[in-house]
């Protein structure tokens, strides 16, 4: 089985303090990163390769359009990538689903990051088209499923529901760290999330706390905290679970 470190977090475009964004995902060292809300005007281009190169990782998936991505340390070997927008609604931003198809160790996993609406009816849709691109792509690429991002919704509602019933709410499966991800500045909301495949096996999930990163950078970087899962990928995880 195959440690892999992933990190979710949604960092508002950078519009606060990049500097402590890197920072942060340095301090935590992922293998995986999945984004939310990655910069999509201006020089967005530039910026999300200089966020990468900055924090010692590369692009593994994402498009412009609705401000994801997924990036990996130079170890991860990305197999392919696949971006889905989800059907529109009027009047509300766009939403999609970056997926990145990669292996450490010799294990494959999929990694998607998304980033759900604040409307109950869309977000509950989005859910179901999110999972069937994602049960379509394990099936394509014979491999497990990480999904990571911001639900917009906490857990026992009707979205958060859904995917709890077809992965595992990572956090839920093994808390280690903080519970609340959003506001940065005062969390009382879990509202981030980290779901995994039934075979992968959760060592731990939680905003990192202690020596990790300090607790100012967290404030200053983004108005959502990171959250980070252990987890175990490969044919003997799941006689850990």
């Amino acid at each position: 089985m195959q440690p892999v470190r992933l990190l979710s977090y949604n960092i508002r475009s950078l519009r606060d303090d990049p500097a402590a964004v890197v920072r942060v995902v340095r301090a935590i060292a992922p293998d995986v990163v999945c984004l939310q809300e990655v910069p999509r005007f201006g020089a967005w281009r530039l910026r999300r390769r200089r966020l990468a190169r900055a924090c010692g990782l590369r692009i593994a998936a994402g498009r412009r359009a609705c401000g994801l991505a997924v990036l990996a340390a130079p170890h991860v070997r990305r197999v392919a990538r696949e971006f889905h927008l989800l059907t529109p609604d009027r009047g509300l931003h766009r939403r999609a689903l970056a997926i990145a198809v990669l292996e450490s160790g010799g294990a494959r996993f999929v990694a998607a990051s998304t980033h759900l609406d604040l409307a109950g009816g869309p977000r509950l849709r989005h859910v179901r088209e999110v999972i069937g691109h994602l049960d379509r792509a394990s099936a394509r690429h014979g491999a497990p499923v990480v999904l990571a991002g911001d639900i917009n919704e906490e857990p026992g509602g009707p979205a958060w529901t859904l995917l709890a019933g077809r992965f595992r709410d990572a956090f839920a499966a093994a808390p280690a760290g903080g519970a609340a991800t959003f506001p940065a500045r005062a969390p009382r909301r879990r509202i981030d999330a980290v779901f995994a495949d039934p075979s992968i096996a959760v060592a731990g999930c939680g905003v990192p706390a202690g020596g990790a990163a300090p607790a100012a950078d967290y404030a200053r970087a983004t108005d959502h905290l990171p959250l980070a899962a252990e987890l175990r990928i490969g044919a003997e995880a799941s006689k850990d679970r």
